[in-house]
């Protein structure tokens, strides 16, 4: 397994990998930006392309490239060996047969062959005249059908379950896939009982960011008593969560970190005839309010959002919740509006003028003048009643925002539109702010940081701790700086086994080999599947002084030992203290004499 992994880790730059995911900017001779698995505004997430790791020094991960996909792709080991296998392009021999047996596996491939079946179909078969018209009458080209994969199913029972036990699937693996409904009663050997779900309908393929189908959207051709509604989905699987699944992501990523903007859409329609129409950063909610998980995974992306929504109270209601937790993430969240009798949707919009389109996208309004514009637009400010109500619904959505300066400019807004002084105001937001948090579920983020603060207490490193790391940062970054550093009795110092240990380390690479020392001193702390606590050293070295100006880091390092000697002193006087108290219990006058000789040397 293990040349495996490292052939992968040669093919993979963790640079590239992570830049998927974080917007990444040059850092000395690293890479830096927001962290994708806690909330921060300053960038601690640092990765360096040399020794192929990352860190962050905010929530404390960090790894290689497995440990990565692992974190952000809420995957195992095995899982992450295949996915980075495939991307590297490496044939695994380990794992291979346990892996590609796991029923997660045997689920995609059951829904990338009914995708398959629906687009040939589609393409192919008479019985789809109807619904290739009807795409067609829409304004897809041919070209765009086969891009998106769409399809199409007839009114028939159980054909694609028929089709997919002749590809050698089980039945059980049909019904876990939601493809195939089981009815009371029946019979797996035989396989009667079964019907499919998806009947006379256009389908949409639904992928998951990799590009792996797990579920689809059935349209229906025409509508009947048992049709069922206008839209069918695949309903909760092993590989298919909605709150997880953004429509579109895995073809619009690329193009949403190029320009950093998501447009959001609700149906698939609209992403494909957005798609079609040359705008690539295009995708959907599916119709439904956006959920905290597809927040975070748009935010790997771009945390630049504009939305279009129906005007309709149900697509507001749904929006709003979207914004909300959009806004508690961190977003920059702007309204699509499109001019009224320029089409429901994006894709009418598109058909009657597609410059219209483009221009609402790129003149989005901000969402705090579309909350201002939707709440006070023909509201009688002289009433006192209305000013509250005015402020009972825009000032939850200022709480919201993370950003103090934003947060205070909004709040002076408000108060010059409705003539209610700013502190007032303050006061009111408090009381809102609690009562928002608990409707969406959401834990505050000030909050989180106390609790965070609180259990980093438990594992606080002491003032020397931090001084000593501090200063093997610094000896990193500055190799001139070794030579005083493995000069005469320092090692004293370093009371920590930790520090102790690779303080000897360096010392005795450093002498042998000056110049290729560090690769040695990694090598002496690595340990398989493990934080090599050396890179982590290396990656806070040019996050704690790249900022330093060269010919200052002397004295900088001499300030260091300073205080990292005094504190030494300090805790090794304490220390002492309490053993002279014990030798005085015992009436210990030799062990006394001792302590009390070594006090006085320090």
């Amino acid at each position: 397994m293990g040349d495996e992994v490292q052939q992968i880790k040669d093919k993979i730059d963790v640079a590239e990998l992570v830049g998927e995911y974080v917007q990444l900017k040059q850092s000395g001779v690293n890479k830096k930006g927001l962290c994708p698995f806690h909330n921060e505004k300053s960038p601690s997430f640092m990765v360096n392309a040399e020794r192929q790791n990352w860190h962050c020094f905010g929530c404390g991960k960090g790894g290689d490239i497995f440990s990565f996909v692992e974190e952000i792709e809420g995957m195992d080991f095995k899982e992450a060996l295949k996915y980075l296998a495939d991307r590297a392009g490496i044939q695994l021999t380990t794992f291979r047969s346990d892996v590609d047996s796991s029923q997660k596996n045997r689920l995609k491939e059951i829904n990338g062959e009914a995708a398959r079946f629906f687009h040939n179909f589609l393409l192919k078969m008479p019985a789809s005249k109807l619904a290739l018209d009807y795409l067609k009458d829409r304004g897809l080209k041919e070209e765009t059908i086969e891009e998106w994969k769409i399809g199409f199913v007839p009114e028939q029972w159980d054909l694609l379950t028929q089709y997919l036990l002749k590809k050698g699937f089980s039945i059980d693996d049909l019904v876990a896939s939601g493809l195939t409904i089981k009815r009371d009663g029946a019979n797996s050997q035989s396989g009667k009982g079964f019907y499919d779900r998806f009947r006379g309908r256009i389908m949409f393929p639904i992928w998951n960011v990799h590009g792996d189908a797990v579920g689809f959207t059935g349209r229906v051709l025409v509508e009947t008593d048992r049709s069922g509604g206008k839209y069918v989905n695949t309903p909760q699987t092993i590989i298919y969560d909605k709150s997880n699944i953004i429509y579109g992501l895995n073809k619009a990523k690329k193009d949403i970190k190029s320009q950093d903007l998501i447009v959001m859409v609700e149906g698939q329609m609209d992403v494909v005839a957005c798609s079609q129409a040359g705008m690539k950063n295009v995708v959907a909610s599916s119709g439904t309010a956006l959920t905290e998980m597809q927040v975070k995974l748009l935010k790997r992306y771009s945390t630049n959002i504009n939305m279009a929504f129906d005007a309709d109270e149900a697509g507001q209601n749904a929006a709003k919740r979207g914004i909300d937790i959009a806004l508690i993430e961190g977003m920059r969240v702007k309204v699509i509006r499109i001019p009224e009798g320029a089409g429901k949707d994006p894709d009418e919009c598109l058909k009657k003028n597609s410059d219209v389109w483009f221009n609402s996208v790129k003149n989005a309004q901000d969402v705090m003048e579309w909350f201002f514009d939707k709440n006070i637009l023909g509201i009688d400010l002289s009433d006192h009643k209305q000013k509250q109500k005015v402020a009972d619904a825009i000032l939850p959505e200022i709480a919201l925002i993370p950003y103090a300066v934003e947060k205070d400019h909004w709040l002076r807004e408000l108060s010059g539109r409705i003539g209610v002084d700013v502190s007032v105001l303050r006061e009111d937001m408090l009381r809102v702010k609690t009562k928002t948090m608990k409707k969406l579920k959401v834990v505050d983020t000030k909050a989180e940081t106390k609790d965070e603060k609180v259990s980093s207490t438990k594992t606080k490193k002491d003032r020397l701790d931090l001084l000593l790391e501090r200063l093997f940062c610094l000896i990193f970054k500055f190799d001139s700086l070794i030579p005083d550093f493995i000069a005469g009795d320092k090692a004293k110092i370093l009371s920590t086994d930790e520090f102790n240990a690779l303080y000897e380390v360096i010392k005795k690479e450093y002498t042998k080999d000056g110049k290729n020392y560090i690769e040695k001193v990694r090598q002496e702390f690595s340990v398989e599947g493990k934080e090599n606590p050396v890179d982590i050293l290396l990656l806070k070295a040019d996050w704690e002084f790249s900022d330093l100006r060269t010919g200052t880091e002397k004295k900088e390092f001499d300030s260091l030992y300073f205080e990292a000697t005094e504190e030494w002193k300090k805790k090794r006087r304490m220390k002492i203290q309490t053993e002279i108290e014990k030798a005085e219990r015992n009436k210990d006058k030799d062990k006394l004499k001792e302590l009390s000789e070594e006090f006085s040397k320090i």
